[in-house]
């Protein structure tokens, strides 16, 4: 990280990344990580290496590299952390979902949590759905809002595997609130699930046209004929 780091990058990373909405979120400056200026093919880079120098192959070791690299300062540490979640698929499993909230409500920011729900709660909703199915109906009231936006973006890439009538009531849930990213979230969930069920989104879209928000509607139906 010292070696690929370059400070006039890890100025502009945390301009972008704590700009004017993290800071209207964030007014106390809460969960401001330093970035140590590594690029995207640098991470990847050490991302490699730690795989190959340490690899996981227990439950155990699984989440003791998780956690350790999760508890570093940087922003990009953190980042390790969750590609080391998410790639060892077969460790991802309902005992640790406690790990995996902790991210999403320590990152408590898109970058982070963007990462963490799709991946990690995804693969539990595939895998696990008996389990992961009811736990997601709670996060979609939990009061904490990262986790009910990760109740909404874990459909995103299940494709043939979502459950329609999942991924409808949780928009259906959270169509009154005002909160930007769940608005996002929403329209993301349906705009990437238009890709498997079309005709199910535009009809779905267009009965909830008056009750979803405009950003919502738009995103659901970027690449749908609507009227």
């Amino acid at each position: 990280m010292e070696r690929l780091g370059d400070p006039r990058i890890a100025g502009e990373k945390a301009a972008y990344m704590y700009g004017k909405r993290f800071q209207k979120m964030n007014p106390n400056g809460e969960g401001v990580d330093p970035f140590r200026g590594v690029q995207g093919p640098g991470l990847r880079e050490i991302e490699r290496s730690v795989r190959h120098q340490f690899p996981v192959t227990t439950s155990d070791e699984y989440v003791a590299a998780v956690t350790t690299l999760w508890e570093l300062p940087h922003r990009e540490e953190k980042y390790l952390a969750t590609a080391v979640a998410y790639r060892h698929k077969k460790l991802i499993t309902f005992d640790r979902l406690p790990l995996y909230r902790r991210m999403i409500t320590e990152g408590a920011w898109w970058d982070l949590v963007d990462s963490v729900a799709p991946r990690c709660i995804g693969h539990l909703l595939k895998t696990d759905r008996d389990r992961m199915g009811p736990e997601l109906d709670r996060w979609i009231e939990d009061e904490d809002m990262w986790i009910r936006r990760s109740a909404l973006i874990a459909h995103l890439k299940l494709k043939d595997d979502t459950d329609e009538a999942q991924l409808f009531d949780h928009c259906r849930r959270t169509m009154h609130e005002t909160e930007f990213f769940i608005r996002k979230a929403i329209g993301w969930g349906l705009r990437q699930y238009a890709r498997t069920n079309p005709e199910g989104v535009k009809a779905f879209a267009l009965e909830h046209r008056n009750e979803m928000s405009g950003l919502s509607f738009r995103e659901a139906t970027k690449h749908l004929e609507v009227g």
